[in-house]
């Protein structure tokens, strides 16, 4: 109600301190201490971008009672959620089964309960359709959700994210190259041989610039190409800048689903366009062609 009536944006509460700590300094709930506040406090931030319906009616699910996963894609989401807590798997922080993850953090119950909050206002405030891409698997990324690199990554069950530095991931047990494309890039942030030229030329046309090593008869660049016939799949996620100005941290990116090869000019880099199965909402785009995230 209070982010509500004065249309406050969450992530600029949490770039301080948890809702719940500055009501108790306020005086306005009793004081309280509990296990997980440090822990919570520092993940509030990367829980208010989501904005999947599926994923957020499982973790509200799970933030109130001991549930069971119905399906792989729950079984992925809570990897989802163990990294968007702990920064690290279930097993580095000493837990039983992956639902520990879960079951600690109802044992916090002023936190627990700012979180189911955060979780409901975000889905009350989702203003697009969110649907299933088809993957090949049982995945739990929705059509023009938000979700953090991490997310992303676990939700394909690659199970070690930080390790991945690149723009560009290929899943070969998944046949999926995965892209995560930042649009406006500064040089501090990039050197010269990352700055790729990334925008959407319309509603389904996305110019994409591979990595600057990657010609056009690589392995890589035979695979982009020939994708198609090859039984694999593209799947963008894009982002309009590699920090989010509200509080600090990596900004999330959108999924705009999967894309088909159209054609390509130049190599080292090759720039290739990529038709969208899905057109990008018109909320997304900007008149100069850039896509605009969130």
């Amino acid at each position: 109600e209070f982010l509500e009536h004065y249309h406050i944006d969450p992530r600029a509460i949490y770039k301080f301190s948890s809702f719940s700590r500055l009501s108790a300094r306020a005086d306005v709930i009793p004081e309280f201490e509990e296990p997980l506040e440090e822990i919570l406090t520092k993940a509030f931030p990367r829980f208010a971008t989501i904005d999947s319906r599926r994923l957020i009616t499982f973790l509200l699910r799970g933030l109130s009672e001991d549930i069971t996963p119905r399906s792989d894609a729950e079984q992925r989401m809570l990897q989802m959620f163990q990294y968007t807590l702990y920064q690290k798997s279930d097993r580095d922080c000493g837990f039983t089964t992956p639902l520990d993850g879960l079951r600690r953090v109802r044992e916090n119950p002023v936190l627990c309960a700012e979180l189911r909050a955060l979780l409901t206002y975000n889905y009350n405030r989702i203003d697009f359709i969110d649907e299933p891409v088809d993957l090949g698997f049982d995945c739990p990324l929705d059509l023009h959700c938000t979700y953090t690199r991490d997310q992303i990554l676990l939700a394909l069950d690659f199970d070690k994210p930080s390790t991945v530095r690149e723009g560009v991931k290929w899943l070969p047990e998944k046949n999926l190259d995965i892209f995560f494309i930042t649009l406006n890039k500064s040089e501090k942030d990039y050197s010269p041989t990352t700055m790729y030229n990334d925008y959407s030329i319309s509603d389904t046309l996305f110019h994409w610039q591979s990595q600057s090593t990657t010609s056009e008869t690589s392995t890589t660049g035979l695979r982009y190409i020939h994708h198609k016939a090859r039984g694999s799949r593209i799947a963008l996620f894009v982002r309009e800048f590699k920090t989010d100005h509200l509080h600090g941290g990596a900004a999330p990116y959108t999924f705009l689903g999967t894309a088909s090869y159209v054609q390509h000019e130049g190599s080292r880099p090759m720039n290739v366009t990529w038709k969208l199965d899905r057109a990008i909402p018109a909320k997304y785009l900007k008149k100069t062609n850039k896509l605009v995230v969130g």
